[in-house]
């Protein structure tokens, strides 16, 4: 288990700041672990999900046309 910080979860996601939070309130991305009082995490393979999920569902909104 792995815990990464906002700028890799920038990185891996080419998403920015706001959209990672925007998607988090509307419960289309995973949130963040607190580790403090000013410090958050993701779980790094709750990220990777998310990123194989996009992957795998990039075809099915294709074929419903």
């Amino acid at each position: 288990m792995r815990l990464i910080k906002l700028k890799e979860v920038i990185e891996k996601t080419s998403l920015g700041r706001s959209t990672i939070y925007e998607f988090m309130a509307k419960d289309i991305f995973p949130k963040q672990v607190s580790l403090g009082a000013k410090s958050v995490a993701w779980l790094e393979s709750e990220v990777d999900d998310w990123i194989m999920e996009r992957i795998e569902g990039r075809g099915k909104a294709q074929s419903i046309l």
